[in-house]
């Protein structure tokens, strides 16, 4: 039980983890601004857009000179600095699409990626931390956080639906926050048995997990599929599992051999990995896939972040205690937070069946057509059937979703015999 006490302690100190009241996950107020000595990393990220379109972004990186991480000061620097590299890597290797992939990422940005991946603990890759986490600013400083008020810092070509995509991404996660925040006010109450406390803090939970559905619709006003589809999801793909790039990259000046990195990916959020270890959600035996690239995508969080999952997961089981005590309104608030989990994973099924499905289809049909006149546009459709992280996505939703609903209390469990 003292071991748990600690567990409890620990878990009060949201800051430590890097888990804002606020925010959730979310990087708080992010940095637009670095030391105009990384004005040549700046410049190029801020014009992604522009030069990727016009083929000119590998020709402004081969000119870049070799900088310093040394004048990075603190986290959130780094977080900055790691924005704009990463996003300037994505677009290097993809800016021919599917038809021009590169083998050798350049020196000059793949030196201080890859020594400021290693002091945040990330992979050199664009991560779900980067470009959703902490790629947001307010208009307005003192206005809300909507849609209409936030921007985004970097982009990639894909015009409104590309901002659109990464700011519902953003509000998904914020609307995470109190659920968050409620999570030590489970554990504490588990702790000293205060049934009516836990039971308020699982509403609190219910209630974020549904507030974090209603934030997933503003996607279908703020991204066109085939926009998305055709656009951005090419930038956000890794090399890892992606026969575009079967061998990896090298990076230049670091490792001598290619290796390979999942791109971003909803898998890589912090958030649901934290709801699954809070409700004892394991995702294992007969979803042994889910279960695998689950454990593979927490090395793409935050350290802080997977610090925070598993001290959690270290503490005392929120579904064991609601078993022993037989409560039935515990049980209730309990599967509500299950049934909201279930509800949202089935919705992002929806979302992925409109954004990636449903337009592979198109493209493969087209791609049947304009065979003949040999005419088929690579890069488009190929990534068709897997997910930006390299899995095969659909299954991969499914199995997690249908993982989820089987965790609901039966009120046969609550009543089993006790010892």
């Amino acid at each position: 039980m003292e071991h748990h006490e600690d567990k409890s302690e620990s878990l009060q100190n949201l800051e430590k983890f890097h888990v804002s009241e606020e925010y959730g996950f979310v990087l708080p107020d992010p940095l637009t601004e670095l030391p105009d000595y990384y004005a040549p990393w700046m410049n190029v990220a801020a014009n992604l857009p522009h030069l990727i379109e016009g083929h000119q972004l590998r020709r402004e990186v081969a000119k870049m000179p070799l900088l310093s991480t040394r004048y990075l000061r603190g986290h959130r620097q780094l977080r900055l600095a790691r924005l704009a590299l990463g996003f300037i890597t994505m677009g290097y290797v993809w800016q021919g699409g599917g038809r021009q992939t590169v083998k050798i990422l350049p020196r000059a940005l793949a030196v201080p990626y890859c020594t400021i991946a290693e002091l945040l603990d990330l992979p050199p890759i664009l991560v779900y931390a980067d470009c959703v986490l902490a790629n947001w600013k307010k208009r307005d400083p003192r206005g809300p956080l909507n849609v209409e008020n936030l921007d985004i810092l970097f982009s990639f070509p894909g015009g409104d639906s590309n901002r659109g995509f990464f700011l519902v991404s953003l509000l998904v996660e914020a609307a995470a926050a109190a659920g968050i925040k409620a999570i030590p006010v489970v554990v504490n109450a588990i702790l000293h048995h205060d049934r009516c406390s836990l039971e308020t803090a699982l509403q609190d939970v219910a209630l974020s997990i549904c507030q974090m559905r209603e934030a997933f619709k503003l996607i279908h006003g703020c991204v066109n599929p085939g926009a998305f589809f055709r656009s951005l999801r090419i930038y956000l793909s890794g090399w890892k599992d992606n026969f575009l790039m079967p061998e990896g990259l090298v990076y230049e000046g670091v490792w001598d051999s290619p290796k390979q990195f999942s791109g971003g990916s909803a898998a890589q959020s912090s958030t649901l990995p934290c709801f699954d270890v809070l409700l004892g959600i394991q995702h294992s035996a007969a979803q042994g896939f889910s279960a695998e690239y689950l454990g593979c995508m927490r090395d793409y969080m935050p350290a802080a972040h997977r610090a925070f999952i598993q001290t959690l997961a270290s503490g005392p089981s929120l579904r064991q205690f609601v078993l022993a005590t037989g409560d039935a309104g515990l049980r209730a608030a309990f599967n509500r937070c299950v049934s909201a989990l279930v509800d949202l994973r089935s919705y992002h099924i929806q979302v992925a069946t409109k954004y990636i499905t449903i337009p592979a289809g198109r493209g493969r049909a087209e791609q049947q057509q304009q065979q003949l006149g040999g005419c088929v546009r690579e890069g488009t459709s190929v990534l068709s059937e897997r997910g930006t992280g390299g899995t095969g996505f659909m299954r991969f939703l499914k199995g997690v979703r249908d993982t989820t609903r089987k965790a609901q209390l039966t009120e046969q469990e609550a009543t089993g015999p006790t010892h």
